[in-house]
């Protein structure tokens, strides 16, 4: 076997997902948390990190005195105690680590811990196996927050949930006992040192039902409309519990002291409780201990929740600096629903097993898909970006999304429309919540004359942005429209929105394609935060497919006379671009220094300007790897090629061939470094032919995440799997735990929106096709056909789907959750079909079968309705 070939072979093979121990440890921080709540992040070592639960990002944060300790005592011997985390890691001095105080006390690292551990993640699940030659028991850690696809209200609880399995192996019983410590930092502002002087006046009170016990923290100093207002609770549904509903309050190290010396004595805590709330600038930290004995080979798991309510959403504008500062104020979505963190801990409590289970069964099939791992590892750990504070929910429950994190705010904010085009994960998952952008943007978002700004301003319904309409943004978003129709089939909201989206449309006319021949010749403002001036595929594809998508939905809606001018644009933008623009490899740019004549918009606002006559920033000749970027909607979407298939499929052999690289070692990058030294990655664009101009397009020497995804996709779906599989397997590569925090992918900001275009490649792996207003789904697997499995969703419903080929197909489709009304199933991978056999649960189903260009489609008479649990199974004899 030749090493290409086995290099490609190693490439698709399936195994188990990667985990982290040593130096992978120390970047690792895995977020907890709800859509639209903020999240604490679980380090590698066990940890609690990044505490973001405040209405604002605050990346490097750790809340003191707030770790778990675990005591055990075996029959006949003494009893060892460690807090349940591995060692701390390097650096232990200099910035960083206390500039010269040594590694912080409070977050105990001077306490003794277990000896090791290792870390697996699998969003939303994250366990460590810890290590310890002298802990009688075996400890697992688990934690996670509830992450069930369609269900946004469950999967938007602010929760951290934590279940510890303990195992005895040894021959005598074990008594054991958990202490989990919680800090009241509410009144904390969200950012910098937790001690500070916003932070005083706490309440500790214990509370307990029957269902859910533990410590409820509250605050004196703020009233329920203020901003710092709130309430935190550490809870548990464990019934054999002690407390300490506050520490000792003292000098220097006392606090610290008394808890050690007493659980590490005893197992246990005796209840502290003060009258007066906490002094000035300190919290009070609170304890639960759950206690237990185990038997030998015994082992018990262990539950604790984290819960938060902080309502007041702030959001300042204006000139705050020269005094003009305004202020708008609402409340979190889930605020809405729950009035402090304890009534969050009591629905936790009385829902735990079914939102365990749910979670767990999301989990278990899309690991189940017959991946290589590191496609599973960039599908899951990407959408962990919905549960961080890159994403907020209105009071009304319309989602919005910055495009990612800066350490204490918020990175772009807007839900951005030319961001938020390449992420997938929330359409599929969560299609009710991808729906709200499209209602807020065509609501509130559009100028009489159809200009869009591409960054929804807030509080809701406050003038649309003013710069230029973002020609990639407004066009996606037709696109965008379409797609999460198809994945509804709700035609009284299409028809809503569908005025707007027209008016959308005809503003290319007025600002980007004036002569209307279906090119855009115009200033193109775009999402490299510059103008592209002229020709170029990149906003021409979308614009491409926004006239596609615009005539499909306006002939569904009998306006046909609409959707043959729709169509007339479409064939002339695509016969002009395939023929002006396709230059045998690629697609490139004609770059037009007249583009601003006709701009709606001053040449003074453009990004850049003109030197010696000529614009700055654009690329010309060059090979740009998001030059497809529409037909990357349309393969999403189902609306077919919009080039030419051969051009289409050559311009990505061309960016694979020219982008994508191996090593950094040799390549300059004046920009922001995304890659380098050994790793691999895409570039954003390349001059393989010569003619990079003096000043190249901003960001043509970085490597994007999102856009790699995006490149990885369309290699997939033009067959081209092994250079698509390369380019994930190389993003991921370089998140390892030790370079980078597999959890976040970052661009301009942490936990960028872009990078969830990854669940496109699930999507061009396994062909999968959806259409509800006419009850259709379909899969036709470019990868393992012959003996697959994987998992799909829409918006009624989720599950798996399966086939086995020889001789002839097994089938089967699986609704896990919700309902599926099925009329037509499309099989593209059957050649042929002899005989067939339908059945629902093993009694047979009245079907047709009817020959597609690729594959067959099964046609039901009467709509099958498969309800959760239920499984609709195909034996066709070729």
């Amino acid at each position: 076997m030749s090493e290409n070939s086995s290099s490609a072979q190693a490439l698709r093979e399936l195994g188990p997902q990667r985990t982290f121990s040593g130096r992978q440890l120390a970047q690792i921080a895995f977020p907890l948390g709800g859509i639209g709540t903020g999240s604490v992040s679980l380090a590698g070592t066990g940890a609690l990190v990044d505490w973001e639960i405040f209405n604002r990002p605050n990346c490097g944060s750790a809340m003191p005195y707030t770790f778990f300790t675990l005591w055990a005592a075996a029959e006949g011997h003494a009893p060892v105690t460690k807090v349940v985390q591995s060692p701390p890691l390097p650096p232990f001095s200099g910035r960083g680590a206390g500039f010269g105080f040594g590694v912080s006390h409070e977050a105990a690292s001077g306490l003794p811990r277990l000896r090791s551990g290792v870390f697996h993640g699998e969003y939303p699940l994250a366990w460590i196996e810890f290590d310890d030659p002298d802990m009688p028991v075996w400890v697992t850690m688990e934690a996670y927050n509830p992450f069930i696809p369609l269900n946004d209200r469950d999967s938007g609880l602010p929760v951290a949930m934590f279940r510890f399995r303990l195992h005895n192996p040894s021959p005598a019983s074990v008594r054991i006992a958990l202490a989990a410590n919680l800090y009241n930092a509410v009144g904390y502002p969200g950012e910098g040192p937790f001690r500070c002087p916003t932070v005083g006046g706490s309440h500790n009170a214990f509370v307990q039902d029957e269902r859910v016990r533990g410590i409820f923290m509250t605050t004196s100093r703020y009233s329920p409309d203020d901003p710092l207002y709130g309430s935190l609770a550490l809870s548990t549904t464990w019934e054999e519990v002690d407390r300490q509903t506050c520490w000792f309050r003292g000098g220097w190290f006392d606090a610290l002291h008394k808890f050690w010396d007493e659980f590490s004595a005893t197992g246990t805590l005796q209840e502290r409780t003060y009258d007066e709330p906490s002094p000035e600038g300190r919290g009070d930290v609170g304890s639960i201990v759950l206690k237990a004995e185990l038997s030998p080979g015994e082992s018990v798991t262990l539950p604790v929740y984290i819960t938060w309510h902080v309502p007041n959403f702030v959001k300042y504008w204006g000139n705050c600096s020269g005094g003009e500062c305004r202020r708008a104020v609402w409340k979190n979505y889930y605020a809405t629903l729950f009035d402090d963190a304890w009534q969050v801990a009591e629905y936790i409590a009385t829902n735990a097993a079914r939102l365990y289970a749910e979670t767990r069964l999301f989990h278990d099939l899309l690991f189940a898909t017959t991946a290589p791992p590191y496609i599973l590892d960039a599908l899951s750990s990407q959408i962990s970006t919905l549960k961080t504070t890159t994403c907020l929910r209105l009071e009304d429950g319309t989602f919005y999304g910055f495009e990612g994190c800066h350490c204490t705010a918020g990175c772009c904010e807007g839900s951005c429309t030319h961001v938020w085009n390449y992420a997938q994960a929330l359409a599929f998952l969560f299609p009710a919540l991808e729906r709200s952008m499209r209602t807020a943007d065509y609501t509130f978002n559009m100028d009489e004359d159809g200009r869009m700004g591409f960054r929804l301003q807030l509080p809701l319904g406050s003038p649309p942005q003013q710069f230029h309409a973002a020609a990639d943004g407004q066009m996606g978003g037709l696109l965008k429209l379409y797609r999460d129709w198809k994945l509804c089939g709700d035609d009284a909201w299409l028809r809503r929105l569908w005025p707007k989206a027209k008016k959308a449309l005809a503003y290319a006319w007025v600002a980007w394609d004036q002569d209307r021949d279906g090119v855009m010749e115009g200033v193109q403002h775009n999402t490299f935060d510059i103008e592209f001036w002229g020709p170029n595929t990149m906003v021409g594809s979308l614009y491409l497919g926004a006239l596609r998508a615009a005539e499909e939905m306006a002939r569904y809606l009998g306006e046909d006379s609409f959707a043959e001018e729709c169509h007339a644009l479409y064939k002339s933008g695509r016969a002009k671009m395939d023929a002006e623009l396709f230059n045998g490899e690629f697609y490139i740019q004609k770059v037009n220094p007249d583009a601003y004549k006709n701009s709606p918009r001053s040449l003074e606002e453009s990004i850049g300007g003109q030197i010696a006559g000529a614009p700055k920033y654009q690329y010309g000749d060059g090979c740009l790897s998001d030059q497809l970027l529409g037909q990357f909607l349309a393969n999403v979407a189902g609306l077919g090629y919009l080039f030419d298939r051969e051009h289409v499929r050559t311009a990505l052999q061309a960016v694979f061939k020219y982008n994508w690289r191996t090593d950094f070692w040799d390549h300059p990058n004046p920009q922001r470094v995304y890659a380098l030294n050994d790793e691999q990655g895409l570039l954003v664009c390349s001059w393989p032919n010569g003619g990079r101009p003096e000043f190249p397009m901003v960001y043509a020497d970085e490597v994007w995440c999102g856009c790699e995804y995006e490149v990885a996709a369309q290699l997939i779906h033009e067959g081209l799997v092994d250079e698509g599989l390369r380019i994930v397997k190389g993003t991921r590569d370089r998140h390892d735990g030790e370079r980078r925090n597999p959890w976040n992918e970052f661009e301009c900001g942490s936990h960028y929106a872009r990078s969830m275009a990854s669940w496109g490649v699930l999507l061009a792996l396994f062909g999968y096709e959806f259409d509800m207003t006419r009850g259709r789904i379909g899969f036709t697997p470019r990868f393992r056909a012959d003996d697959m499995r994987t998992f799909w969703s829409l918006d009624s419903a989720w599950g798996s789907y399966a086939q086995h080929l020889d001789d002839g197909a097994r089938c089967e489709l699986t609704v896990a959750y919700g309902e599926l009304s099925l009329r037509e199933l499309h099989l593209g991978s059957i050649a042929a079909v002899r005989s067939a056999e339908v059945r629902v649960d093993g009694e047979p189903v009245a079907a047709t079968f009817a020959a597609e260009e690729v594959g067959w489609t099964i046609i039901f008479g009467e709509p099958l309705l498969l309800k959760p649990g239920q499984k609709l199974t195909v034996e066709i004899a070729g």
